[in-house]
Order: C-alpha cells, then sequence, then structure tokens
C-alpha cells in the first residue's frame, strides 16, 4: 500500500523533508515506524524508539497500534510544549 508520511518540527529538520510517499507492508503505525528506522541515517536518529514522538492517523492523534489503509495519511512529531 502507499502511504503520505509528514514530518514535523525537529523530524523534518532531521530528515530534510516535509512529506514523502511511501509503499509499505506495515499493518500498524508501530511497523510503519519500525521500516522508517530500518531506513537507518537520520530516520533512525529522528524516530528511534528512545525518542519521544507522536503520530497521527489521518489527522487524528492515534496510538501506535491503529492500523494502516492503503492511501493513508501519517504525520510524525515531537511532543510540543507550551509556556
Amino acid at each position: 500500500m502507499i502511504v503520505q508520511l509528514r514530518y514535523f518540527a525537529s523530524i523534518r529538520e532531521a530528515i530534510g523533508t516535509s512529506t514523502e510517499s511511501a509503499t509499505t507492508t506495515a499493518a500498524t503505525l508501530a511497523a510503519l515506524r519500525e521500516e522508517l528506522i530500518a531506513r537507518g541515517g537520520a530516520y533512525a536518529e529522528a524516530l528511534g524508539r528512545g525518542r519521544a514522538v507522536r503520530v497521527a492517523l489521518n489527522q487524528t492523534m492515534s496510538d501506535e497500534s491503529a492500523a494502516l489503509s492503503d492511501g493513508a495519511e501519517v504525520g510524525f512529531f515531537p511532543p510540543v510544549t507550551g509556556g
């Protein structure tokens, strides 16, 4: 399936792009994140399991157990603090 990926804030800066299309066999957001981490380099650095990363599926905050579907939009961003 093909999904649209969006990266925000420091994740966008680390990866060097704000959006991309990706072909994936991942069934869940967690599996997709693992596929991206497996790319290595900036993806592993920005999305690694030790990093605080929030995920949205089709513009709704989601748990990583959420199921993916063809054409889904997935957003990755760091937690936001206010003050």
